[in-house]
């Protein structure tokens, strides 16, 4: 996995986004599209956002391998989210740093 960001300025083709379809919790599915990855304590992360609403914030799962699949799951752990959430505010504003 990459820390990548997809945008504007890439050099590469996004025709094929990774889309995933996420139920909420009120049971409704939205059509998730990868953004972003990052690792921190040997484990990765995807930032995901709406497909059909961009503005909205993104969501960050952790990635396990289930066999030779990769699998998106939820954070649970009220430490390890913390921990993902300073590494992602970190890497954020270095690009924002960045431009």
């Amino acid at each position: 996995m990459s820390d990548h960001v997809h945008d504007e300025n890439c050099e590469h083709d996004h025709d094929e986004e990774a889309v995933f379809i996420v139920t909420d919790e009120d049971g409704k599915e939205h059509e998730m599209v990868l953004v972003y990855t990052f690792e921190t304590n040997d484990r990765a992360y995807a930032v995901l956002l709406d497909r059909n609403d961009p503005e909205d914030d993104g969501v960050i799962f952790r990635v396990e391998e289930e066999g030779e699949d990769e699998v998106l799951v939820n954070i649970e752990d009220d430490q390890e989210w913390e921990t993902v959430m300073k590494v992602y505010e970190e890497l954020a504003a270095q690009e924002n740093e960045n431009g």
